[in-house]
């Protein structure tokens, strides 16, 4: 959403942060342990495996992706499904696959799958790459078995749900949250194709044993993928904040009422608090007594604000502009 011409002209000559200053927090606390379990399951399930797709966020295509499955699985083929479109600003997506295909993924499609956009295109992909490579302990076998990977709340059940609607006319197998660690184990096969007869393993969603910046860490964080309260509920708004007016992503002052854009979050969070009716009473002691006073619920308003982004509500943005461009804008500080 872009702003009206007189507040978008406010909004030019405003003058955003530079860097976003992150005090005192341990990245690698918000993350659990790089889940070798789950990892050593899909190893080991490997022989039985023709390719293996790989789903990531669309809002972060250039970070935040496990560099172990390219270690530990990486004799298979590959297919890289960039999820939820829907959400990413795509402005510049030929840059993007430019990129991508400069690290040797070659193989990458866009994906909405809430709505089944470009899914129709997976199968026919999946089978070509099968065909044109060796099939590893697989012998004459004429079924093929496809595993789904990526870090965690990325979509990949919702993908395998997707496909079985569009080739099976047939519902959920998989359960669909909107939080990370829905999927915990590493499942039985799922059938999603009947000819070609194709089954996919889904498997839990897995952290690489360091997150490589405290930037990748919050744009990871962002869209989900580990929860929320172990980042900090207002940290992670104003790591949006800062994003969406650097970005020039004005959504939120139109969907909240604000008079203009603002790179301050309490005052961003304030007038959520205010709109949204979320207070609380907090007791001041004063010379007098205590004095109940009503107060903006600031964690709450800083929820609503990450939720109505992960919706899609406040527009589509591309949370990997910074990388795009080589000018990484997070830090920690003392």
């Amino acid at each position: 959403m872009r702003l009206a011409p007189r507040a978008l002209c406010r909004a030019a000559q405003a003058a955003w942060r530079e860097n976003f200053l992150l005090r005192g927090r341990d990245v690698a606390r918000w993350f659990p342990g790089h889940m070798a379990k789950g990892l050593k399951k899909m190893k080991s399930s490997l022989k039985l495996v023709d390719c293996i797709i790989e789903v990531h966020d669309a809002r972060i295509p250039l970070s935040g992706r496990n560099p172990l499955f390219q270690e530990t699985l990486g004799l298979k083929p590959h297919l890289l499904v960039l999820n939820k479109m829907d959400l990413a600003d795509l402005t510049e997506q030929q840059k993007i696959m430019q990129r991508l295909e400069g690290e040797g993924l070659k193989n990458v499609i866009f994906t909405n799958c809430l709505k089944d956009e470009n899914v129709k295109q997976i199968i026919p992909m999946v089978t070509e790459l099968i065909g044109s490579s060796p099939r590893y302990h697989r012998g004459e076998n004429l079924e093929y078995c496809i595993m789904v990977i990526g870090v965690p709340n990325v979509g990949k059940s919702s993908l395998i749900n997707s496909l079985r609607r569009q080739h099976l006319r047939k519902g959920k197998a998989t359960r669909v949250g909107g939080e990370p660690g829905i999927t915990r184990a590493v499942m039985s096969r799922i059938q999603v194709s009947e000819r070609p007869l194709m089954f996919l393993l889904d498997t839990p969603g897995v952290l690489a044993p360091r997150i490589e910046s405290v930037e990748t860490g919050l744009k990871l964080a962002l869209c989900g993928t580990v929860l929320d309260h172990l980042v900090g509920e207002e940290t992670m708004a104003d790591y949006l904040l800062f994003t969406l007016n650097r970005h020039q992503r004005f959504g939120y002052v139109q969907h909240y009422g604000l008079g203009s854009a603002c790179d301050n979050i309490e005052r961003v969070l304030k007038s959520v608090a205010v709109k949204l009716g979320k207070t609380q009473k907090v007791k001041v002691l004063t010379g007098t007594g205590d004095v109940n006073v009503i107060q903006p619920d600031y964690p709450a308003a800083a929820r609503d604000f990450l939720h109505t982004f992960r919706r899609g509500l406040l527009g589509p943005v591309m949370l990997d502009l910074d990388v795009l461009r080589g000018h990484p804008t997070a830090e920690t500080v003392p």
